[in-house]
């Protein structure tokens, strides 16, 4: 029989769904359940989560819960301070709430470090150090791994590393800043380059065109990376260009943090090496160390869309 101390639970919250997990001790999702994510009052958010864990929890003996969100972190790990996709939930006790309601001992975490965190135990950063992970997908996140521990930093806020300006007086982020990396390499900045290009020139658009409703604006990040691997000329354009701006962003942590590995997580790393590649040459060629020490590995994530679930369900169990 499965103990309690071999299993933990891991929720996802996102701005449109709420994705529960049990996690054994190897990582495997052995039960899962999903529920959308109410878009009205936070503590109906908070109910929705703790029926998963009630659920999730009453077929399967555990004794811990890690949740996985977005957003700027209390240190304490009791608040998400800021999140525009969900801000029904910013300033609430979520850790002390969800604890109350479910009765199990609760571990909050922002969603980069949860994936880094299941990428460093289960996945592509297994037995690497330091591990940074980068998550590029709507918008950029990442976790820090050093010496076996998630580097949390003294306000709590370690990882946010789309949030580094890497552009003077650049476009605004929905952080309020201006120049952050999340305004040239996520997958919003993806279909912004793709979308400005087919509007500037519409018969070069066909066929990205053909494969969503066949508006510019119907254009989705997966339509591109299907375009991108037929050779289409926009999309390798616009891989390369997001490919660029994230080896800058790169070259610069690298130069800070000397990590071993990065591994490159998120929806927009389904492109793999047509991304990859331009990210490395980028990198290379902006690292100041490049001539005199070797580069740190990039490599894309392995475990996909799960990463956070079984990284948040293993803190919450270590922790």
């Amino acid at each position: 029989m499965t103990s309690s101390s071999d299993l933990s639970i891991g929720i996802d919250i996102g701005g449109t769904k709420i994705l529960g997990g049990v996690v054994d001790s190897h990582g495997t999702i052995i039960d899962s359940e999903r529920r959308d994510t109410p878009t009205e009052d936070g503590r109906k958010t908070i109910s929705e989560i703790a029926a998963v864990v009630k659920n999730l929890s009453s077929r399967h003996p555990v004794s811990e819960v890690g949740v996985s969100i977005a957003g700027f972190m209390s240190k304490d790990r009791k608040r998400m301070e800021t999140n525009p996709n969900i801000s029904n939930l910013e300033g609430i006790e979520i850790h002390d709430e969800l604890q109350q309601a479910t009765g199990l001992a609760v571990h909050l975490e922002n969603d980069g470090n949860s994936a880094a965190w299941g990428e460093f135990k289960f996945g592509a950063g297994k037995g690497s150090n330091p591990m940074l992970m980068v998550t590029v997908g709507t918008g950029i996140g990442g976790g820090l791994i050093i010496d076996s521990k998630l580097l949390i930093g003294a306000f709590g806020t370690a990882g946010e590393v789309g949030h580094v300006a890497v552009k003077h007086g650049g476009d605004i982020c929905g952080c309020g800043m201006r120049g952050c990396l999340e305004q040239y390499a996520s997958g919003n900045a993806l279909r912004r380059y793709v979308r400005g290009a087919i509007e500037s020139t519409p018969a070069r658009g066909a066929a990205i065109l053909a494969k969503g409703d066949g508006s510019v604006a119907g254009i989705e990040g997966a339509h591109i990376t299907a375009a991108a691997r037929e050779g289409d000329s926009i999309a390798l354009a616009a891989f390369s260009e997001i490919g660029e701006w994230l080896g800058i962003g790169l070259a610069g942590f690298a130069a800070v943090l000397d990590p071993e590995r990065i591994v490159i997580g998120g929806g927009v790393i389904d492109a793999g090496e047509i991304l990859l590649d331009p990210i490395k040459s980028s990198l290379l060629r902006h690292s100041p160390m490049r001539s005199s020490h070797p580069m740190p590995e990039v490599v894309a994530a392995k475990l996909g869309n799960t990463a956070g679930i079984v990284g948040v369900a293993d803190l919450a169990r270590i922790t």
